[in-house]
C-alpha cells in the first residue's frame, strides 16, 4: 500500500463525505412542497449513512498514521428543492470519483484489499443514493 497517497486520497475523500452528511441534513429539513413529502425522510436517513461513513474513513486515516481533515468542501443553498436536487446530484458524482481515486493506492496487501473493499461498499451506497435522486427530480437528462 502507498501509505501517504492513500491518506492524502482519503483525505480528499474525507472532506466531500464530510459535505454529504450536511447537505443531506440541509436538504432533509429545507425540501417542500408536496412531491418532495417522502423525501425528506429518505434524506435524513442518508444523512445518517453519510455520516457513519465519514467516521470510517477518519477511523481509516488515523489507523494508517495520518491526521483526518476536519476541512468540509463547500455546500451550497438553493431556493428551490429541484436546484439542490441536482446540485446534490453533481457534489455526490465529484464525492463517489473521490472514493474511487483512493483505490489504486491501496495495493495487493489484505489490509489494502479490506480498504478497498470498504470504498466500493461506500461507492455502491453513495451511487443508489444518487439514483433515488436522479429519479427524484424526474430521471436523466435527455439534452
Amino acid at each position: 500500500m502507498e501509505v501517504d497517497e492513500a491518506i492524502d486520497a482519503l483525505n480528499a475523500a474525507l472532506r466531500l463525505q464530510q459535505r454529504s452528511a450536511i447537505a443531506y441534513t440541509h436538504m432533509a429539513g429545507t425540501l417542500v412542497g408536496f412531491p418532495f413529502h417522502g423525501l425528506a425522510a429518505e434524506m435524513a436517513a442518508f444523512a445518517l449513512a453519510e455520516l457513519d461513513d465519514a467516521r470510517r474513513l477518519v477511523e481509516k486515516i488515523t489507523t494508517l498514521g495520518g491526521t483526518p481533515t476536519i476541512e468540509i468542501a463547500p455546500i451550497e443553498s438553493h431556493g428551490e428543492s429541484e436546484a439542490l436536487i441536482r446540485w446534490l446530484i453533481d457534489a455526490e458524482t465529484q464525492a463517489i470519483e473521490a472514493l474511487q481515486d483512493v483505490i489504486p493506492a491501496t495495493g495487493q496487501e489484505g489490509r489494502s484489499e479490506a480498504l478497498e473493499h470498504r470504498l466500493e461498499h461506500i461507492i455502491m451506497r453513495k451511487q443508489e443514493q444518487v439514483d433515488a435522486l436522479i429519479r427524484a427530480s424526474g430521471g436523466p437528462s435527455r439534452g
